[in-house]
């Protein structure tokens, strides 16, 4: 099976999607763990960027030796400066030094909420770039039901307080989605022109190299005393990166930006069941309402793919 064949049929959409998420949802509670292991305090901001930057250097560095053992081209290819550079500014500098901030100010719980509005910034924006893709009735429907699920985990307050309140962290968080949003549209433009391991490799090594740069800018460029647990952290952080983008970026290659983008509502549910897992954060029914929903808003959005591959299949 050629993987055009996969990433468009629903179950290797469906697959590579629920994985790319998983991988994501994981590194809420890894990035938070990460900072007690190695002392880094919230108001350690140099330091959270030059962490990311480390992360990011070694996914680009494994995505360009996983495309070195499959014989893949390497070295620069004509016209595709301009793409990695931009990708690399809002994909990996500008994303992650504001969710890097932000969540260092944040519950892990709660920045797996605010990435739900991922999904709701991509497909806002798809509406408006292009003509194919816009916001339909089921679109709409299945939208609202996710949305009501990211509002479901945000009412159900991990502080006792009543409403939404918006911290500077969450504000920083919610700037994070919109970049990410941004920089998923321009991955896939760019994947119709270069292969996804290149443009991923060499925009986070881009990416990666800025952010330690800023990060080296009083902390110079090794703050960290690292032992054998917090490295694995960071090689389990890197190999996320690596293997979520690379996953998603090939769905959103081979399919329509509305049709997809959906699936990122499950990153607030991973990131909660996982922050809850392993940071001890608390767990409510809400968060089965959530998932319900989140389901819910999967099945209406890809409901006619489902059927058209039901009547191909027959």
């Amino acid at each position: 099976m050629t993987a055009a064949k996969f990433f468009t049929h629903p179950l290797g959409i469906f697959g590579a999607s629920v994985s790319a998420t998983l991988l994501w949802g994981s590194s809420y509670p890894f990035i938070k763990l990460s900072y007690e292991r190695l002392g880094i305090g919230s108001h350690d901001t140099l330091e959270q960027i030059i962490f990311a930057g480390y992360r990011f250097s070694l996914a680009g560095l494994l995505i360009l030796l996983f495309m070195l053992i499959r014989n893949e081209k390497l070295y620069y290819q004509r016209g595709s400066g301009g793409m990695v550079v931009s990708i690399a500014l809002f994909q990996t500098v500008l994303q992650y030094m504001f969710f890097y901030v932000g969540l260092s100010m944040s519950a892990g719980v709660v920045g797996a909420v605010i990435a739900g509005t991922i999904s709701f910034f991509q497909i806002l924006l798809a509406h408006f770039l292009y003509k194919n893709d816009k916001i339909n009735g089921a679109k709409g429907v299945g939208l609202l039901a996710g949305f009501i699920g990211l509002l479901v985990l945000g009412l159900s307050k991990h502080d006792g307080s009543s409403g939404l309140h918006f911290s500077l962290g969450e504000v920083l968080l919610i700037a994070a989605s919109l970049f990410t949003a941004i920089a998923n549209l321009m991955s896939k433009k760019a994947a119709a022109s270069y292969s996804i391991p290149y443009i991923n490799g060499y925009q986070m090594l881009v990416g990666g190299i800025v952010l330690c740069a800023i990060g080296a800018w009083r902390t110079g460029w090794f703050p960290f005393h690292f032992d054998g647990i917090s490295f694995l952290m960071l090689l389990h952080l890197a190999l996320v990166s690596a293997l979520a983008f690379m996953l998603w970026n090939n769905v959103m290659k081979y399919n329509s930006v509305g049709s997809v983008s959906m699936y990122l509502f499950l990153i607030p549910v991973f990131g909660v069941l996982q922050s809850a897992l392993f940071l001890g954060e608390p767990l409510s029914a809400a968060v089965l309402a959530a998932l319900a929903l989140v389901s819910i808003g999967i099945i209406i959005v890809n409901r006619r793919k489902l059927k058209a591959a039901a009547t191909r299949a027959a």
